[in-house]
C-alpha cells in the first residue's frame, strides 16, 4: 500500500496507481458516489473513505485485488452472497482482473448507510435523555 504521507486526497491516492487498479478504483468510487450522494470524501486509516454519520465504507489498492472495507459487521451480513470473493471479517476483495459486483456494492453501501442513520438516531436520543 502507498505511504499516507504521500496522498491527501483519493484523486491523489488513485493515481500512485497502475492504470488497471485506477480502473478499478474509479469504477467503485463512481458506484459508491453514486448511491452515497450525500457522502463526503477523505482519506482515513490512510484509505480512501466515504463518510455520512461515520464511515460508511473504504477501498484500498492491493497488488492482485481493491480490497473493499464495509466493516464486520456488514461483511458478518452480506457473507451468504459473497460467493467466490475472497473475504476476512471486515473486508471483501475484488479481482483486479474481474468486474466488480455492482448490486453486491449497493447493496452494501445501502445497508451501511441505513446502519449510519440508526445509529446517528441513537445517539441523539441519548444527548437528549
Amino acid at each position: 500500500m502507498a505511504n499516507p504521507v504521500n496522498y491527501k486526497t483519493i484523486d491523489e491516492y488513485i493515481r500512485l496507481y497502475p492504470i488497471s487498479a485506477q480502473e478499478k478504483m474509479i469504477e467503485l468510487r463512481t458506484l459508491i458516489q453514486s448511491i452515497a450522494t450525500e457522502a463526503t470524501e477523505k482519506i482515513s486509516w490512510g484509505m480512501p473513505t466515504f463518510y455520512y454519520l461515520g464511515n460508511l465504507v473504504h477501498f484500498a489498492a492491493h497488488k492482485n485485488h481493491i480490497g473493499f472495507y464495509p466493516g464486520s459487521d456488514c461483511v458478518e451480513q452480506f457473507s451468504e452472497h459473497l460467493g467466490s470473493l475472497k473475504h476476512s471479517k471486515g473486508a471483501i476483495q475484488f479481482p483486479i482482473d474481474q468486474t466488480i459486483p455492482k448490486d453486491l456494492v449497493k447493496e452494501i453501501v445501502v445497508y451501511r448507510l441505513n446502519a449510519n442513520i440508526e445509529e446517528d438516531k441513537i445517539r441523539k436520543s441519548k444527548r437528549l435523555s
